[in-house]
């Protein structure tokens, strides 16, 4: 086993000093800066920042659409160089393709890498049962609220049966009471499938009712500002005192929005 498998045994996502910077016409701008963290087996992390502080970057880091200025990042001991359906994604605007049906969709990532149509319809059926859309199959997405295409693209990246999801406030377009539900949904099917979930939002009540752990993030260049290890039993108590104690404690040390 070499060095850098060794050091990232107990881990299956590790940052090791980060950087990203972008060019612009005043000079370099740095986005990322000395990020470090492990992401460890079906832990899900969440990522909180202000907007505009870099969490996007870093998932796309992560996720391999972006190269690093510097640092490395390391999935089972081994460099991300590229995308890899290791690591599933979920983006806040759904992408679904429009021609295809949510059947279509989900099956798409089994289709491209060459399983047979039986055996990946039975796997997409799988997931879209999971995520509660049953009887909607042969519906587009124009058909589609915004929730339920979120649900689809949950499902397409779960039927890639990815070790990693890396999921960039995949429910901040949606209406307070459609996040909520989806927040609830999320953690079902998280409980049903486990996974690692790399979580980024900057909703401290969505942060704090998903995660195992939270980095709270710092301005732009994001760095790690503090950690949190949230034991708060699940299904979690938007009002209970302990959850609104860790909200307001959480709040008060998160940078001002820029």
């Amino acid at each position: 086993m070499s060095v850098e498998q060794e050091r990232s045994v107990d881990s299956v996502i590790e940052c090791v000093d980060l950087c990203k910077s972008f060019p612009t016409p005043n000079g370099e701008y740095e986005v990322v800066k000395n990020f470090n963290v492990k992401a460890k087996e079906n832990e899900f992390l969440v990522l909180f920042g202000p907007g505009q502080c870099g969490k996007t970057t870093i998932i796309n880091l992560i996720a391999g659409f972006e190269k690093a200025s510097s640092g490395k990042i390391l999935m089972r001991g081994k460099s991300v160089e590229k995308p890899d359906p290791s690591r599933g994604v979920v983006f806040q605007s759904t992408a679904l393709f429009p021609w295809m049906t949510t059947m279509g969709n989900v099956e798409y990532g089994p289709k491209v890498a060459g399983v047979p149509k039986e055996e990946r319809q039975k796997k997409a059926q799988k997931y879209i049962d999971l995520v509660g859309l049953q009887g909607f199959e042969k519906s587009f997405p124009s058909k589609l609220s915004g929730g339920m295409k979120q649900r689809v693209g949950i499902a397409r990246a779960y039927c890639n049966e990815p070790e990693v999801m890396l999921m960039d406030e995949p429910f901040g377009a949606l209406d307070a009471q459609t996040r909520y539900l989806m927040q609830e949904e999320l953690q079902r099917i998280w409980e049903a499938e486990k996974r690692t979930v790399i979580f980024v939002t900057n909703n401290i009540e969505e942060a704090l009712y998903l995660a195992d752990r939270i980095l709270v993030l710092t301005n732009c260049p994001a760095t790690v500002k503090r950690e949190y290890i949230i034991d708060l039993p699940r299904p979690r108590n938007l009002v209970s005192p302990e959850f609104l104690e860790l909200r307001k404690t959480i709040t008060g040390i998160m940078d001002s929005t820029l």
